[in-house]
């Protein structure tokens, strides 16, 4: 070898610094980011969508909102390490298989983190708790509550309920009760979802993937998500034909939404039950033509009988 050549071929250190970032990248989960729009359901809902600062305001409040959640899934894929490498799909994750580092994942979650608080803080110090209160549900969730019966569903569904939250601080408007209730329904419904596939895909070897698993059963979780099922379609039909909406919407027939989020929820039933399909709802929207069609045309027809 002559003197002062590199002890590794350039093109071996390229390929290593692109596998890294590419495994940073999809660490992050950036299809996940769309579960962040639940931050925009209080502008909606309060009629701010004409209001241009306030959706400049809550726009930010999302991408505060990729940035702490991206931080959550790095530390999370770090705790759950050698438990993704017991499942058929979440093995190939970059940090279970080997192609990011810990030491890196763990650098970026801090650095996401200390970019997403204090911009957090600037936007509105309420907004702020929120953000810290997330953080604190997710740290509680990956270190022992995700093991905890039926709690660790909660802990998911709270996720969803905080950005809902702090969709609304930001902006300083009332939050429904009907909203929040709403929220927390089909989060669990999800959840619920999510931990059936769960079960469904890893059978026998469930509990040796999540310990927590070794406690549920499809039946058991098929009961639940019925009576989920039937509290999300109650809560929000009685919503749209609730004095809130009367008083907040005048002659505004919200009610004829209700056609749109049944359908949905039947269509992501039959995928979870005939397909086995449930335990990534994001991807599941994108890539199931008919619910992503019925999410696009219940919020299509929510946005122009509240604005039009």
């Amino acid at each position: 070898m002559e003197q002062g050549a590199p002890s590794r071929p350039v093109e071996a250190m390229v390929q290593e610094s692109e596998s890294t970032l590419g495994g940073l990248f999809e660490s992050l989960r950036p299809a996940q980011w769309v579960k962040n729009g639940f931050v925009f359901a209080a502008l909606i809902f309060s009629r701010s969508l004409t209001d241009w600062h306030r959706n400049a305001v809550v726009a930010a409040a999302a991408g505060i909102f990729c940035l702490i959640s991206s931080a959550m899934y790095l530390l999370n894929d770090v705790s759950d390490m050698a438990e993704d490498r017991k499942h058929p799909v979440k093995r190939s994750r970059p940090i279970a298989s080997g192609r990011l580092r810990v030491r890196t994942a763990l650098a970026m979650a801090a650095l996401l983190a200390l970019a997403a608080l204090p911009g957090a803080w600037a936007l509105d110090p309420w907004f702020f708790m929120v953000v810290v209160s997330y953080v604190a549900v997710n740290l509680l969730y990956s270190s022992f509550l995700k093991h905890v019966m039926l709690l660790d569903v909660f802990m998911v569904a709270a996720g969803f309920v905080l950005r809902v939250l702090g969709g609304g601080v930001v902006i300083h408007v009332e939050i429904s009760a009907w909203l929040i209730a709403c929220t927390t329904l089909l989060a669990l419904f999800l959840a619920l979802s999510k931990r059936r596939h769960e079960l469904v895909l890893l059978k026998e070897n469930a509990a040796d993937h999540r310990a927590i698993l070794a406690n549920y059963t499809p039946y058991f979780l098929d009961q639940l998500i019925g009576i989920v099922t039937a509290s999300t379609v109650m809560s929000y039909t009685l919503y749209t034909l609730s004095e809130d909406v009367k008083s907040k919407f005048p002659g505004k027939r919200l009610e004829l939404t209700i056609p749109f989020v049944l359908f949905g929820i039947f269509r992501y039933l039959y995928l979870i039950h005939q397909s086995e399909e449930g335990g990534n709802p994001t991807r599941l929207v994108f890539t199931d033509g008919v619910l992503l069609s019925v999410v696009l045309m219940w919020a299509a027809s929510v946005i122009l009988i509240i604005y039009v």
